[in-house]
């Protein structure tokens, strides 16, 4: 007996950010298709990818929103991690195979020598990009030439180490935490490597998991299987609105009349002061606009929202 096709579920206009709690095993694109279909929506992104072995926080981005995704894409990031000290291997995580063995002493993980070192790689330091990596080198990605067992040259990057701290686990003799706070491009892969080689033993990452990207936490987020757990409706409660990609960024509210110019890509001139970046909204009803630049008293439309996509957003998903 043939099986009946399943139901197609009609896609409709979604808009804001769902803070997910990534598990380890799932790509970051799977992750987001499984819950834009959990919420029957038409469009849906990322705001930066975490590889299957991480887990974590992974902002996905729906219709309106996704025209704001890069600014956490630039945005820093926050990690706790777990290095196994002593091993190296191919990938510098633990997919990798092993390639080099190495004695771990308590000397190594005295206190005074992990401070000294978290404080050696605060500020900013340079990463070579690990081969196992999404980069691009003459149009192809970096892992595709690992594949293959090519290494090719990679420059040097510069990268920001804001905070930084090593502990010991109390379990494992063998094993450190990290916990950072760094800028885009950051590897965090790398630094366990580097962090390895300067304790003479080599190292690789054990486990990883973002806790904070810009402004947005962990704490705020749910799972997949929590998510899946919801009736429907419950589900579009977890949404964050789209100006929660926006928090930390000066606001301007414009009337009515400013307001429609505005987002007909206008500039508007009034005493605002100079920034490079501004988040603006409309006086009745409150609503994002999009976001501009504020020179010389001139608001200049960088990214706008269509009205369409704001009455949207200023509407109920469920009836």
């Amino acid at each position: 007996m043939t099986a009946e096709p399943r139901a197609r579920v009609p896609r409709r206009p979604v808009h804001g950010v769902l803070l997910l709690d990534k598990p380890v095993g799932l790509s970051a694109q799977t992750a987001v298709s499984r819950a834009k279909g959990m919420l029957a929506a038409e469009k849906a992104g990322h705001t930066g990818t975490l590889d299957p072995l991480a887990s974590g926080l992974l902002p996905v981005c729906f219709g309106a929103a996704t025209k704001f995704a890069q600014l956490q894409l630039d945005a820093d990031k926050a990690y706790e991690a777990t290095l196994r000290l002593g091993v190296r291997t191919t990938t510098g995580d633990a997919e990798g195979d092993v390639v080099a063995v190495a004695p771990v002493d308590a000397v190594m993980l005295a206190p005074e020598r992990l401070r000294a070192l978290a404080q050696r790689f605060t500020g900013e330091i340079e990463q070579i990009p690990p081969m196992h990596s999404a980069l691009k080198k003459d149009g192809k990605a970096l892992y595709e030439y690992a594949r293959a067992g090519i290494e090719v040259e990679r420059a040097p990057r510069r990268v920001t180490i804001h905070a930084l701290t090593l502990e010991p686990v109390a379990d494992d003799p063998a094993a450190l935490r990290l916990t950072v706070r760094c800028s885009k491009g950051t590897y965090v892969r790398t630094l366990a490597e580097d962090i390895g080689a300067a304790l003479g033993c080599g190292a690789h990452l054990l486990s990883l998991r973002r806790t904070a990207t810009g402004g947005l936490s962990l704490d705020d987020a749910i799972t997949l299987d929590a998510l899946q757990a919801l009736p429907p409706e419950e589900r579009q409660r977890h949404l964050l609105p789209t100006e929660a990609l926006l928090r930390g960024l000066p606001t301007v509210a414009l009337g009515e009349r400013d307001a429609g110019r505005f987002l007909s890509g206008l500039r508007r001139r009034g005493p605002w002061p100079d920034a490079a970046l501004v988040a603006v909204f409309g006086e009745r009803p409150r609503a994002l606009l999009g976001t501009a630049r504020c020179v010389a008293g001139e608001l200049i439309p960088v990214r706008l929202l269509s009205p369409t996509e704001i009455a949207q957003s200023l509407q109920p998903s469920f009836p």
